[in-house]
């Protein structure tokens, strides 16, 4: 199986989004990509540590504090 590299895909799915709007110019388009990402991110690192924030943090590269912040903005709090 290939790995498609993360960057090819989001480029991939965002030529996709513009063809949809037919021309139309998107607005906002870095804030609708990045509310888009990280809630499933953050879903998929904690599933995938077992909700072990400590762990998911350090997957992220971000401070503990920073992910309960992130997670409570996300409704994801347990």
């Amino acid at each position: 199986m290939k790995t498609i590299p993360i960057a090819e895909s989001v480029r991939a799915n965002l030529q996709k989004y513009l063809d949809d709007l037919q021309g139309i110019p998107p607005t906002n388009l870095h804030a609708m990509l990045m509310a888009a990402v990280e809630k499933p991110l953050l879903e998929f690192v904690l599933e995938r540590t077992g909700n072990n924030q400590s762990l998911a943090s350090q997957w992220l590269g971000i401070h503990r504090n920073t992910l309960r912040k992130k997670m409570q903005e996300q409704d994801l709090l347990l």
